[in-house]
């Protein structure tokens, strides 16, 4: 069974398929050629001694016709270049008089008898005729044996050349197998050359193969360069673009894993030693074990919330099948959500403005993109904020402005704000999942640093695009490209 296995992945393996079309091209071309010459050359052989014998027939036919040899009347001389022409060629010549009887056979095995046949009557008419016969190898003439005298060429009898082409299969023959044997040593010779080149081109690719299961069995992470042909070092680029993604993904992973258990344990931890601090005092006083269990409520509320919004990730992640696409009014959503968020502004004291350039109406899953908008506007709200000694020196008013407008084929989405802004080195990684710009006032606004990264996730489901702009003590903008209408791809 392994031997049959490894047979057939020979079979079809590019090593073998090499051999083979190199064979193929020197042997066909080899064998089309040597069969195209043999045909050519008996083709030629046989025109060639068609004419010579017509034109050594019909001289030898005005001479009978200028003797009396058809009508009975010996002439050795005749007689005698008859049996030239016939032993010249190989050959039989039958003499036939103009009431069909053989007058002379060269083979003296027909004379005195009549021959009637289709070749003969024609030829009495005037026509001279050829016939090869390439079955039994030989050629045949009838030519008409004319008076010259006689202004209207009266035909008085008719001559049958009959040739042996023997010698022209012979030659046939040989040159056949002179091409047999070219044949072979050319088919040969590419079948080692095809081995020789079919090793060379296989050898990059083999190489390939070696470097990707060094990297399956973690003996390296990166495939190396075979610096051979241009279509292998583009697939070992692409490989290292892929191994370098997947690393990437992978490091993302295990920090998203380690970030998870991060945020999950520090309420967990702080609740423990809320709760150890209660059994270790007696008689507590109830304003303390209030005060205690209400940050043991408060770290319970937070364990919950990110926990929500892991799972919101994990739906976020899902394929886009995932999504309940229908037709919206996005003037009325940014309405509802604006008015859910305004307690959240009015006590942060953040006027929160919405500006809508023209009704629009959209192809979307309602669910996600609500929690995407509500986490921009959200973050804008409660991240609106400043320092105490910033707070006293600055009448500026807080405020967040949303903005919506169209064209025919997006909505754009608009959030900014004059908040606290965001430092450019930390820009690019807002999105990550656990990433806090500002740690401090993340933990005492109760952030939990995935709320862009649902909202990215969101709006990429969408087939949209975020972009952000943001400068330190001004601001942040952040604006959203939604298509109107969703194409599942």
């Amino acid at each position: 069974m392994l031997k049959n296995k490894k047979f057939l992945d020979f079979i079809k393996s590019m090593k073998f398929r090499l051999m083979i079309i190199f064979v193929v091209m020197a042997i066909v071309p080899c064998h089309i050629l040597r069969i195209g010459i043999l045909s050519s050359y008996e083709a030629r052989a046989v025109s060639i001694r068609e004419s010579e014998i017509l034109s050594q027939s019909k001289i030898l036919a005005n001479k009978i016709a200028k003797s009396d040899f058809l009508s009975g009347k010996d002439d050795n001389d005749v007689e005698s270049q008859v049996s030239t022409l016939a032993n010249l060629y190989d050959g039989r010549v039958i003499l036939v008089d103009k009431n069909y009887m053989i007058v002379h056979d060269t083979y003296n095995i027909d004379e005195r008898r009549t021959i009637i046949s289709g070749q003969v009557v024609k030829t009495f008419a005037g026509k001279e005729l050829i016939n090869y016969d390439k079955k039994d190898h030989y050629i045949e003439l009838t030519i008409p044996v004319s008076d010259v005298e006689d202004d209207n060429h009266s035909v008085l009898g008719v001559m049958l050349v009959s040739v042996s082409t023997n010698n022209i299969v012979l030659n046939k023959t040989y040159l056949s197998q002179v091409g047999l044997i070219i044949e072979m040593t050319v088919g040969i010779l590419f079948t080692f050359l095809g081995v020789l080149a079919a090793l060379k081109l296989v050898r990059p690719m083999k190489k390939l193969e070696t470097g990707i299961d060094s990297v399956c069995h973690g003996y390296t992470d990166k495939v190396e360069s075979m610096n051979t042909f241009t279509e292998v070092d583009l697939i070992s680029e692409k490989l290292d673009l892929v191994l370098n993604k997947y690393k990437v993904i992978d490091d993302s992973r295990q920090e998203f894993v380690s970030n998870v258990s991060h945020e999950l344990k520090t309420p967990l931890t702080s609740m423990k030693v809320l709760a150890d601090s209660l059994n270790s005092m007696q008689d507590v006083p109830v304003g303390m074990y209030k005060e205690f269990m209400s940050d043991i409520a408060n770290e319970i509320e937070r364990e919950n919330k990110i926990i929500n919004d892991l799972l919101s990730l994990v739906k976020m992640d899902k394929s886009e099948g995932s999504l309940n696409i229908t037709s919206l009014n996005i003037n009325e959503l940014l309405e509802q959500i604006l008015k859910r968020l305004q307690p959240i502004a009015d006590k942060q004291h953040v006027e929160v403005v919405l500006e809508s350039f023209r009704p629009v109406t959209a192809e979307v899953d309602e669910v996600k993109i609500t929690l995407a908008i509500t986490n921009l506007v959200e973050n804008a709200i409660k991240y609106n904020v400043r320092d105490d000694k910033e707070e006293a020196s600055n009448d500026e008013q807080r405020w967040v402005h949303v903005s919506l407008n169209a064209d025919h084929q997006y909505f754009y989405i608009k959030v900014e704000d004059n908040g606290i802004g965001i430092p450019e080195e930390s820009l690019e990684h807002i999105y990550e999942r656990f990433y806090r710009v500002d740690k401090s006032h993340s933990r005492e606004i109760g952030g939990t640093g995935l709320g862009l990264a649902i909202t990215r996730s969101s709006i990429l489901m969408h087939r949209g695009a975020i972009k952000v702009h943001s400068v330190l003590n001004e601001g942040t903008t952040f604006d959203v490209r939604i298509p109107l209408n969703y194409i599942k791809v």
